[in-house]
């Protein structure tokens, strides 16, 4: 059995614990002759944990063959419904599984009503368009780069891409006219049109698109192992697809465009079809 308390640092992880406690979990796995592995991180909706096992062994998680890295190191997302009870599958000479206790959250709903149909609802012109953009972002997230990126930020922090004033948090929802919306899976930073964006973790740009229906300036950065970000509204997109970037490195610039009712950078994290909240990966906003 092998430890991440070393690599990962108990005072960065104390700093996450605090962080979390006021989403009302923060746990650490203990390592006992009943795990497969120790796990630390944070085990709450939108959430992501760090394991460690043999190089060589096949682990699954949330119906995901899990990458390992070649020190054995991997990564578990928790997605905004994650079950409260979950299966990891490590198999090496033998198959060990473990069950993952997630914390549930509470998410802000917010009920509308008297709103345009059409509002709610695109034109089926709109939906062709719809449709043809979200495979080209299914395309760009399906990619599995081998980088180590992820693991490095997870476990040392990442930084947020621009600071300013929350304007929405992850996994509220917006009722219309009696109708779910589709969950909000980013965290909102308003800010003026044209404050430079930057990449709060190293990675690969997957997608760089000017003018999408919904996030209009849209980059995403793949940190490797099947975690990325997602860049939304933005009113430039300063990178191509193929850009290696370093933390720091500029993406872009906030705007409206898309589908936003003013400026301000939409940031979306996400492990393989599991939607994180990048708010557990960063330290506090700055006043």
């Amino acid at each position: 059995m092998i430890s991440l308390l070393a690599p990962w640092g108990h005072d960065r992880f104390r700093r996450l614990c605090i962080s979390v406690l006021k989403l009302s979990a923060c746990w650490v796995g203990v390592a006992s002759a009943e795990l497969c592995t120790t796990l630390e991180g944070n085990a709450i909706q939108g959430g992501i944990l760090l394991g460690h096992t043999l190089p060589s062994a096949t682990v699954s998680f949330a119906d995901v063959t899990v990458p390992v890295l070649p020190d054995g190191a991997f990564l578990l997302g928790l997605g905004r419904d994650m079950p409260r009870s979950n299966e990891l599958t490590i198999t090496t000479d033998e198959t060990c599984v473990q069950q993952v206790a997630v914390a549930a959250r509470e998410y802000r709903l917010q009920e509308i009503t008297g709103v345009p149909q059409q509002t709610v609802t695109p034109s089926e012109e709109h939906l062709e368009r719809i449709r043809a953009e979200r495979a080209k972002v299914r395309t760009a997230k399906a990619q599995r780069l081998a980088l180590d990126d992820g693991f490095r930020a997870v476990r040392d922090g990442f930084a947020w891409p621009v600071t300013g004033r929350i304007s929405g948090v992850y996994g509220s929802q917006r009722i219309y006219n009696g109708t779910p919306g589709t969950p909000h899976y980013g965290v909102d930073v308003a800010r003026p049109t044209g404050t430079p964006v930057t990449a709060p973790a190293a990675g690969r740009v997957t997608l760089a698109e000017p003018d999408l229906f919904y996030s209009g300036g849209t980059v995403i950065l793949d940190h490797g192992y099947g975690l990325s970000s997602s860049f939304l509204h933005l009113s430039e997109v300063l990178v191509s697809v193929g850009d290696q970037l370093a933390p720091g490195d500029l993406i872009g610039a906030i705007g409206a465009t898309g589908r936003a009712t003013g400026p301000h950078l939409d940031w979306r994290m996400s492990w393989f079809n599991q939607r994180i909240d990048p708010q557990l990966l960063v330290p506090p906003m700055p006043d």
